[in-house]
């Protein structure tokens, strides 16, 4: 999969990002029209995949999953998102989404219908530990399990095939219908494995080079990540270690870390992480460092270890944000170009120059890392591949340092980190690094350089008007196909009658599950728009 090796991503979190209501208002805006603002941006940046937090629709934090198949009315809709993607797309930016696929909210329609027609629902086993004997926290006559005991997220039963059918047929169809090129695993770890196999041979089939990494915190990444079932998963342990060696005045962490995961003996050495400094969970690298000056040492870390690297959106200005025990809003806020308060225009031109050097090193994309010289106040590594090889080294002090290493070259050492400035090497070498910087060292003839003032080409952006608009749906014609009632069952129409008497058209449909029983409806029946709980929704909606 060679596109993940020279991946540079951006994570947004859309509802932060969009500033839409807290709670689903049920209005149609489309806020996420505003990412149209931003490619330019994310060219600058070097960016070409963007990760997008939940998109589908919830009821207030995305992560409450309502539907599967449609995009949260608070950002937009199918239509404007579908042109999201193609404008990226022709931008050479790949897309990511954020699959819920652990629990839902108590929207989700299967879940209504159980709090309807209690034990005779036919959705009592598309969740986990549903019980009639007593009632749940949330005084329904009925207890389920809810995610780590947040009873607003309702553990799905991955193990029911009509779940999975479920949730593998909205896969398909954001891969068939908008072309995304990967998604995220959120709590991945209480995920059953069995699920993330049937998950892998949908997408593959599908698209060879689709990404799946998992949202993994601690434990062994080999059991999620392998060739049975995800690519890659979340790097929390360098995550910790990317920061906190700079607290501590101690790069031992840090290149412990590196060594037990990827070195001649690293148990990781063959899975390419998903690497990152912050994220919507996390406080913001800026609130975490204790040292500001360390900032763009930190971002160096995080471009030249082995993985792909991932900016969050506004980290790279330097922007601050903390999580509360109670609150997670502050990471993720809304925030607007050429509107932030006092940016860090030095880090972002760092960040940029880094993501330039990603791009332009094999072995940066390709490496092996192996540890040099480690102190605690200073560090030099080096990234081999077959075609390159790259030394990094860090100073995290407050006075220039001398930093000794075997290079085991003869030849030319060019700082492109630096203006491509330039040391003689003759196998060991010694090199003065200034306070709190760090350098990039490209072995090469004295040729190799890399130019930052070529501008990045930028695609003709045709920009939609936003728009808020009361939700609005009229009436479909129906063809044959499969289609989705609004409680959740899916069929397929296979064709039109009239009645005998009234020569009334009629639909024909089967059921896809269980026994598939073939139904007749009348036409303009199926058709209708209905209303429930306040909303309108169609009876039937096609889905493929």
């Amino acid at each position: 999969m060679n596109w993940i090796n020279d991946a540079v991503f951006y994570n947004i979190y859309p509802l932060g990002f969009c500033d839409a209501p807290k709670k689903n208002d049920g209005v149609l805006t489309y806020r996420l029209d505003k990412i149209y603002d931003w490619i330019e941006h994310f060219k600058e940046l070097g960016v070409n995949g963007i990760v997008f937090n939940p998109v589908f629709e919830s009821s207030k934090h995305g992560y409450d999953t309502i539907d599967y198949y449609k995009i949260d009315c608070r950002l937009g809709d199918n239509e404007s998102f579908k042109k999201i993607c193609d404008t990226l797309h022709k931008n050479g930016i790949k897309v990511l989404l954020d699959g819920v696929f652990n629990h839902v909210g108590r929207d989700f329609f299967a879940f209504k219908d159980i709090q309807e027609n209690s034990m005779s629902s036919i959705y009592c086993n598309w969740f986990h530990n549903i019980r009639f004997d007593r009632q749940s926290p949330k005084g329904d006559n009925f207890s389920y399990e809810g995610w780590a005991g947040h009873y607003d997220l309702v553990k799905l039963n991955l193990q029911n095939e009509t779940v999975c059918n479920h949730l593998l047929d909205a896969v398909k169809f954001w891969i068939d219908e908008f072309d995304i090129d990967g998604l995220r695993l959120d709590a991945a770890d209480c995920v059953d494995l069995e699920f993330f196999k049937k998950l892998r041979h949908t997408c593959k089939s599908r698209k060879e080079d689709f990404w799946l990494y998992g949202e993994i915190t601690n434990g062994d990444y080999n059991r999620w990540a392998n060739d049975q079932a995800l690519d890659s998963v979340t790097n929390y342990e360098t995550y910790k270690a990317l920061y906190s060696c700079h607290n501590d005045r101690n790069y031992f962490e840090f290149a412990h870390s590196m060594d037990r995961q990827c070195g001649d003996y690293g148990i990781y050495k063959n899975l390419y992480l998903y690497n990152f400094v912050d994220n919507h969970d996390v406080n913001r690298l800026a609130s975490n460092l204790n040292d500001k000056g360390l900032l763009k040492n930190t971002y160096t870390l995080l471009f030249t270890m082995p993985g792909a690297p991932s900016i969050y959106y506004g980290s790279e200005f330097g922007i601050e944000g903390k999580r509360t025990p109670h609150c997670d809003y502050d990471l993720r806020p809304c925030i607007n170009l050429g509107e932030i308060e006092n940016p860090d225009m030095k880090l972002f031109e760092h960040i940029k120059k880094l993501s330039k050097i990603k791009h332009s090193c094999d072995a940066l994309k390709h490496g092996k890392y192996k540890n040099e010289n480690i102190q605690l106040e200073h560090l030099c590594y080096s990234m081999k591949s077959e075609n390159q090889t790259v030394f990094v080294l860090l100073n995290q002090s407050n006075e220039v340092r001398n930093i000794g290493f075997d290079s085991g070259f003869h030849g030319i050492l060019t700082d492109v980190l630096n203006n491509n400035k330039q040391y003689q090497c003759n196998g060991y070498v010694n090199i003065n690094v200034e306070p709190k910087t760090s350098m990039i060292l490209v072995a090469n003839d004295g040729n190799f350089t890399i130019d930052f003032s070529e501008k990045a080409d930028v695609k003709p952006i045709e920009k939609p008007v936003q728009k808020v608009v009361e939700t609005e749906l009229l009436e479909e014609e129906i063809t044959l196909g499969k289609y989705r009632h609004f409680k959740g069952n899916e069929y397929e129409v296979v064709g039109f009658a009239k009645d005998s008497e009234t020569a009334e058209k009629m639909v024909i449909y089967k059921a896809l599950y269980g026994e598939q029983e073939l139904w007749v409806r009348p036409y303009n029946m199926f058709k209708e728009i209905i209303e429930r709980d306040g909303k309108k929704l169609r009876r039937f909606t096609k889905i493929n």
